[in-house]
């Protein structure tokens, strides 16, 4: 028996399918059970069969009902664990970064997800998405629903052109391609500089989702060691004279995962290195927003002739809308025009019309600054809290969201990370940020999500369990 209660707030079709899904998750309901019919359902708890309709529909969109022609409805739903730890079944000895991106991306509400890469909800635009979404659904002509303009939305390039021109990048409206996020961009960016079989630069660590599409087309990938002040530029001028890149993609600012930012000698060097040997310069600067306004980029020192510049909007209004651009020189920008209407016509116009909204209210640049604000703070209370656990860091970034730590002795980082997984927190140790998969005793935390005193507490438990362990192992164990 379903009992509802007719006098609350919460709607009886809610009531009806939270309590049906109670009964499954806990494994009271079996697989393969049949549901009573509708109307005997609308009959036991006193409503109308269409509201009893509604609910099991709705357990079918959610997966936990199945609906069988003249037969009714049957439990699908396999019971989750109720132990409150993560399945390990799939964790295997050699973690690596698709593990870790299956991992971060699956929404376990129990994962506490120390290392993964994006800000929490209560960081992102939330209001100005709402102001947006109300002001669009009060024009008479919905605009949005076509395909527009292969460039991109208008206003929203506009935008984008007066905040480069802010920060002294001279680029024509005609320069800026509006993409699906900054994925996409950089994808188009590196299909129109190269073939199969060229060689990229990347950064060493860099961005670990990259280096498997740079893969999938074709390419040679050589790292350049990222230092505390940005890209070595010695290693850098070896590998141009060695290699002839065709392109080097480089994060100028709170790079990911280290969070440095790049100095300006050692911009200029990397221009002048580029300028050299023909090498285009890809600024991947996705989370220049987070970084102080006066922090110098590769766009500004060199402009748009030796440097392609890459953003989104997803560090700072909301990664679901991915809403990204490339700005370049006209005629590079007309080549990945022309490969982004090959590849999907038209970017989504409805989600580039609710970032411009965001952008041409006055509040977006007042969000921005509290952002920047609430980061800051954030990352000074975690290198505290880290200061007590044994990590130490590569250095104390100007801002972002990002701390690149390692234990002051060295510990085995992957054995941390499957021991963390089972603990329910998700790490990012450093040898997924490698281009060739190398071992590194690194970690990268994201400040933002290490604000629960249960990491701490995890990561102090298991340095002293790890050094107890090697002390015992070594024959140096500690007096009594």
């Amino acid at each position: 028996m379903i009992k509802l209660d007719h006098g609350a707030s919460t709607p009886l079709v809610a009531q009806i399918v939270d309590a049906i899904r109670t009964r499954i998750v806990s494994g009271t309901w079996l697989d393969g059970m049949k549901l009573a019919s509708i109307r005997k359902l609308a009959e036991e708890c006193g409503v109308s069969p269409l509201t009893v309709s509604n609910a099991y529909n709705r357990l079918v969109a959610e997966g936990f009902l199945q609906a069988r022609r003249a037969s009714g409805y049957f439990v699908t739903h396999e019971p989750k664990p109720v132990s409150g730890q993560i399945e390990t079944v799939g964790l295997q000895p050699s973690v690596d970064s698709l593990w870790l991106l299956q991992r971060a991306y699956e929404g376990d509400s129990r994962l506490i997800q120390a290392g993964c890469g994006w800000l929490p909800e209560n960081c992102l635009y939330g209001s100005g998405i709402r102001h947006a979404l109300n002001s669009l659904g009060r024009r008479p002509d919905m605009q949005g629903l076509g395909y527009g303009n292969p460039y991109g939305h208008d206003g929203l390039r506009e935008q984008i052109a007066l905040s480069l021109a802010r920060q002294g990048i001279a680029c024509q409206r005609s320069g800026i391609i509006l993409t699906h996020g900054a994925s996409q961009a950089l994808e188009l960016s590196i299909r129109c500089l190269t073939r199969p079989g060229d060689t990229i630069l990347v950064e060493d660590p860099g961005y670990c989702n990259l280096f498997p599409a740079l893969h999938a087309l074709g390419l040679s990938l050589c790292g350049v060691p990222r230092l505390k002040e940005g890209p070595c530029p010695e290693i850098f001028a070896k590998l141009a004279r060695e290699k002839r890149p065709k392109a080097f993609i480089v994060n100028t600012r709170l790079h990911n995962p280290t969070g440095t930012s790049c100095s300006a000698p050692v911009l200029h060097k990397l221009l002048r290195i580029a300028e050299a040997h023909d090498i285009m310069l890809i600024e991947d600067d996705i989370f220049g927003d987070l970084a102080p306004e006066a922090s110098p980029t590769l766009a500004y020192l060199g402009q748009l002739d030796q440097v392609i510049r890459i953003s989104s909007f997803s560090k700072t209004i909301s990664p679901g809308l991915r809403v990204g651009y490339v700005a370049s020189n006209t005629t590079l920008a007309r080549a990945i025009l022309k490969l982004k209407m090959a590849s999907s016509l038209t970017s989504t116009s409805i989600s580039e019309a609710i970032v411009y909204h965001c952008l041409a209210d006055g509040r977006y640049r007042l969000h921005l600054a509290r952002l920047r604000e609430k980061l800051v703070h954030l990352q000074e209370k975690a290198l505290r809290r880290f200061a007590k656990t044994g990590l130490v860091p590569f250095c104390k970034p100007e801002g972002g969201m990002f701390l690149w730590m390692r234990f002051a002795q060295e510990h085995d980082v992957l054995q941390l990370t499957r021991d963390a997984a089972r603990a329910n927190f998700l790490l990012a140790p450093g040898g997924y940020f490698s281009p060739d998969g190398a071992v590194s005793p690194w970690l990268r935390f994201n400040t933002t999500q290490c604000d629960r005193p249960e990491i701490f507490s995890f990561l102090s438990q298991w340095r002293a369990a790890n050094r107890d362990a090697h002390r015992i192992e070594t024959g140096h164990s500690t007096p009594c």
